[in-house]
């Protein structure tokens, strides 16, 4: 795994951990969307290309925090999660059942795998994102925003991980040459 993939995923968490604890979860939404953005334009002066995954949730988390410092409202940013983890997870999983791999248009240009593999991934992460959608959900209906912020770095990111790591063996198996 390089170096600026962890860090892309790593420093807006770390950002938005230190946000909160250092001032509020606005704060805290301003410093993860500001260290995404960043790493996404180190990214695309570095390897040439754009992040679309990471540019797409970037743009969603601006669009939400700038709404939530506007209204002074932190329900814009506890329910992005939810809108972006939905929305995603259905778009993997209609797109599995009309036979595409939409995971493969966000990651083609990092990952060189079989179509069975994109498939398979498709409606892996496609039900994961639906699973993360219900359970920010459920956190931010019922716990405070420090509580929301508190589960969606220790709970769900080690989550994340976790499931991304449980996904290594399937991709290795389904590298190829040249995709399909």
């Amino acid at each position: 795994m390089r170096i600026v993939s962890m860090a892309s995923e790593i420093l807006p968490l770390a950002a938005f951990f230190l946000g909160n604890h250092f001032g509020n979860i606005f704060v805290a939404a301003t410093a993860g969307v500001i260290t995404a953005a960043i790493i996404i334009i180190f990214t695309r002066f570095s390897e040439g290309r754009w992040a679309y995954f990471a540019l797409f949730s970037v743009l969603l988390q601006a669009v939400f925090t700038i709404a939530a410092l506007i209204m002074s409202d932190s329900l814009f940013i506890k329910i992005q999660p939810t809108l972006f983890n939905g929305i995603f997870g259905v778009i993997l999983l209609a797109g599995r059942l009309r036979g595409m791999a939409v995971m493969k248009l966000f990651f083609g240009a990092q990952f060189q795998l079989t179509q069975a593999t994109w498939l398979t991934l498709s409606m892996r992460w496609g039900i994961f994102f639906c699973c993360n959608a219900l359970m920010n959900e459920w956190a931010w209906r019922n716990l405070s925003d420090d509580g929301w912020v508190y589960f969606k770095i220790f709970f769900v990111a080690p989550l994340s991980l976790l499931f991304m790591a449980a996904q290594i063996p399937i991709t290795l198996r389904g590298r190829t040459d040249k995709a399909d």
